[in-house]
């Protein structure tokens, strides 16, 4: 690999590091719904790894497909802006509604007891012993579901760029290797911050604030999406 290659490939992996580090949408909101569902550590990461996923590879298709139809990078760079848009306003109305749900949810929790209904059968328990003993299957599939479609809609507008230069001059060897570089550091960046910041975030104690965590999340999740299309983050 020849210097200017090299250097393709460098600024690649760098700009993946500080596109999923400084975008809260890339952490966040795994975070904050981790601790509101009472997902485990693996299964947080395994979410995020798919969604990481498919992320990249929905940016890498549309790349693909611009360089089979014959379109520049300025017009696919402006589907992309598209794209953020419309994610964005989904990720805020997900989080809207999942804080309306947890205010819901908070208030009915007011006396420390709280309905569960299993196959039919409802029983009362105090959530003060085990807040997040069993967690909805339905609904964390549908959250998952959700927070897939953000991903895979939400655009990644430098891969496109380093993706696109190099295979538009017929360099598929250095496409690739980018491609592959900066979608590793991508997910892997991910996965490293939700780590990190679900371990720190579970050792803080909400205390009688607890039963307010799904009103917490979605209010993040849904200040996210307002950061992304009012601030550009």
């Amino acid at each position: 690999m020849d210097g200017a290659s090299l250097s393709v490939l460098v600024g690649a992996v760098s700009v993946a590091f500080f596109h999923a580090l400084l975008g809260p949408d890339h952490t966040i909101p795994f975070i904050m719904l981790a601790r509101a569902r009472g997902w485990s550590m693996s299964r947080t990461l395994a979410i995020t790894f798919v969604c990481g996923l498919g992320h990249v590879a929905a940016s890498l298709l549309l790349g693909g497909l611009g360089i089979v139809l014959g379109y520049g990078i300025g017009a696919l760079e402006s589907a992309e802006v598209g794209r953020g848009t419309w994610a964005a306003w989904v990720l805020f109305a997900f989080g809207f509604a999942y804080m309306v749900w947890g205010i819901r949810l908070a208030w009915r929790r007011r006396s420390g007891l709280a309905l569960h209904n299993h196959a039919g059968h409802v029983h009362v328990h105090g959530h003060a012993d085990h807040e997040h003993a069993h967690d909805n299957g339905s609904a964390s599939r549908t959250t998952f579901w959700v927070l897939f479609a953000i991903f895979v809609l939400g655009p990644c507008e430098p891969l496109i760029a380093f993706f696109m230069v190099p295979a538009s001059e017929g360099n598929w060897a250095l496409a690739g290797t980018t491609a592959i570089a900066f979608s590793i550091c991508t997910v892997a960046t991910m996965l490293v911050i939700v780590a990190v910041g679900l371990a720190g975030y579970r050792r803080l104690r909400l205390g009688h604030l607890e039963r307010w965590s799904e009103a917490l999340a979605g209010a993040t999740v849904a200040l996210c999406g307002l950061a992304i299309l009012f601030l550009g983050l």
